[in-house]
């Protein structure tokens, strides 16, 4: 068969050989659940991400597309068809009252894959599921079949071509599933335990959790590359950042979540403290509710965004100058960038553009605060604080809001907001990445984000041409119309420093802060 690509796995991944000592990480957030199909946060694929593995991953701390449970894989030359030969002889973890009886093969793939796809399900039938990021990639839409060619062998079929769609496979999201172990559950009417006990092939498995405290973590005995030298891996949650930095002096947890911008000072040059520096693809923004008054209407959303000074809130918020204020969304490292966009602070027009809208007088407003610290937005009270202010000299009274991190993300995810922070980091340095799952059609089902044929239509040709100068024009057109429609205000692009204690070993960083501890040791 003639490919269009052919990758390669690693031989093995890297693992610590070296006997080591239980490692903490210090987490911002608890995860939302162990089934990493459903959820797209940080914090839940941060967790999942050590249970379970894809058939691709991202080879750190670059963007390269290395193989994992797929030995190799093919791309046609239409960009249509993406064949995968799993590694052979990868055992899935055991779980209370489930041993497997099978290495890993190409049912269970199809199995993970067919439950993003097919409500009818027998599986998702008992567990009715939303499927966050296979959703808003609009999978179903975009496959026309998944074929098992043999035990070892699955072919993925889409209806039109994809140069970016291989990436799919290294998602946290992506995470094979034992079609075994579902079909056991399914037996047994626990299909829902799927997100409280999980089972996957990844180098460590699922031992204990207490949510907003401490999720347990133990070595997987049978992981196709070796049992892990780490004989423990603990996620100690703390949402206060100011409280992981004070673990991480006193050694009771060894590596932490991104750190604040305010905070690096405290840990940089610190004895026994390293700090993991990069230039992160992420970018933090305001997104708005678009199937709510008054914000449902351009010139209103337009009004809120210039009435926003940014460069007060950068200075009281990246006080370092890490960061670098968003003007589209996506960050300028990428292909595609649109560079003639520009952001715009002037008070009196936003007030023209409010008049015009039919509020001369202004309106009441909810503005929800981000309740977790992100390096694109370390401090969601704040930049509420100071954009309430900002509104208010437009006459737009902004009544400030905030709940913990898992019902903010499901009210916002039901539409109660106005105006809620978000954010997104990006993993493969494709705009693709950032358009598609935020802002294309198919992430909007409700009618709350934003959702435009023309600029689907441009995205969608993006992904389909091989050509990098036509997909540079295109974007840089679909930039243009996401501006003029403003269905997010963009805020900034962030450094991201990753502080950890000088006796961890073999930990890389990657472009979106996450973190993988497979081959981590703590001496």
């Amino acid at each position: 068969m003639k490919s269009l690509l052919v990758g390669l796995a690693l031989a093995t991944p890297l693992v610590a050989a070296a006997q080591g000592k239980p490692l903490v990480y210090c987490a911002e957030a608890s995860p939302e659940g162990f089934d990493p199909g459903l959820w797209d946060s940080s914090g839940t694929s941060n967790a999942t991400r050590q249970i379970f593995e894809g058939l691709l991953a991202f080879e750190r701390p670059g963007t390269k597309l290395v193989g994992r449970l797929a030995e190799r894989w093919e791309v046609s030359p239409d960009a249509k068809s993406f064949t995968f030969t799993l590694r052979p002889g990868v055992q899935f973890q055991t779980a209370p009252g489930f041993k497997p009886t099978r290495p890993m093969n190409a049912d269970d793939v199809v199995f993970t894959f067919t439950r993003f796809i097919d409500p009818k399900l027998p599986f998702n039938v008992a567990f009715p599921a939303n499927f966050i990021l296979p959703n808003n990639l609009g999978l179903a839409r975009r496959l026309a079949g998944i074929d098992k060619l043999d035990e070892r062998t699955v072919r993925f079929r889409l209806k039109e071509p994809d140069v970016t769609f291989a990436a799919v496979f290294a998602y946290p999201f992506a995470g094979i599933q034992s079609a075994e172990y579902a079909a056991q559950l399914l037996k047994d009417n626990r299909a829902a335990q799927i997100n409280l006990q999980p089972v996957g092939t990844g180098p460590y498995r699922f031992k204990s959790y207490t949510k907003d405290d401490v999720l347990r973590l133990e070595p997987h005995p049978a992981y196709w590359g070796g049992k892990q030298a780490t004989p423990a891996l603990i996620f100690s949650i703390s949402r206060e950042p100011n409280v992981r930095v004070q673990k991480l002096l006193a050694g009771e947890c060894q590596v932490s979540s991104p750190l604040r911008d305010v905070d690096v000072a405290a840990l940089d040059g610190k004895p026994g403290v390293v700090l993991q520096k990069i230039q992160a693809l992420n970018i933090s923004y305001l997104s708005f509710n678009l199937k709510k008054a008054p914000v449902n209407q351009r010139e209103v959303r337009e009004a809120l965004d210039i009435a926003i000074d940014r460069n007060a809130i950068f200075k009281a918020l990246f006080p370092r100058g890490d960061a670098t204020q968003a003007t589209s969304a996506f960050p300028p490292s990428i292909p595609g960038f649109n560079k003639a966009l520009k952001n715009e602070h002037n008070p009196a027009r936003a007030k023209e553009l409010l008049a015009k809208a039919g509020f001369p007088n202004g309106f009441e407003i909810e503005l929800w605060a981000l309740p977790v610290a992100r390096p694109t937005n370390p401090n969601g009270q704040l930049m509420a604080q100071l954009i309430q202010q900002d509104w208010a000299k437009i006459g737009v009274k902004a009544t400030i809001k905030t709940y913990e991190w898992g019902e903010y993300l499901k009210r916002a995810n039901n539409g109660e907001h106005h105006v809620y922070m978000s954010g997104w980091s990006g993993e493969t340095g494709d705009a693709d990445e950032f358009l598609s799952p935020n802002l294309s059609c198919a992430a909007n089902t409700t009618g709350i984000k934003f959702c435009n044929a023309e600029f689907d239509k441009l995205i969608d040709e993006a992904r389909a041409s091989t050509d990098p100068k036509k997909r540079i024009a295109l974007y840089e057109k679909a930039q243009e119309i996401w501006k003029r429609e403003r269905p997010w205000i963009p805020m900034a692009h962030s450094t991201v420093y990753l502080p950890m204690r000088s006796e961890v070993k073999g930990f890389k960083m990657a472009p979106t802060g996450s973190v993988d501890f497979l081959g981590v040791v703590r001496q």
